[in-house]
C-alpha cells in the first residue's frame, strides 16, 4: 500500500490536462520504501517515504 507510516502521506488524486485541455483523472503516487527500522525499542519492517528518511524522522535498524 503506497501509504506512510510515519506522516500519513497517501496516494494524491487529480487531473491531467493535455495541450488541446482534454481532462483525464490521474494519481501521484508518494515515493515509499519498506524499510527495518526501530519502532518502540524493536526493529520492525515500515512502509516509510524517502522523505521522512531524509529528514531523519526515522531510525534504520541494521
Amino acid at each position: 500500500m503506497a501509504k506512510c507510516d510515519i506522516c500519513s502521506k497517501e496516494i494524491a488524486f487529480g487531473i491531467k490536462v493535455s495541450h488541446s485541455h482534454r481532462r483525464t483523472n490521474r494519481t501521484w503516487k508518494p515515493n515509499v520504501v519498506k524499510v527495518k527500522a526501530i519502532v518502540n525499542g524493536t526493529p520492525r519492517r515500515i512502509n516509510v517515504c524517502t522523505r521522512c528518511l531524509r529528514s531523519g524522522k526515522v531510525v534504520r535498524a541494521i
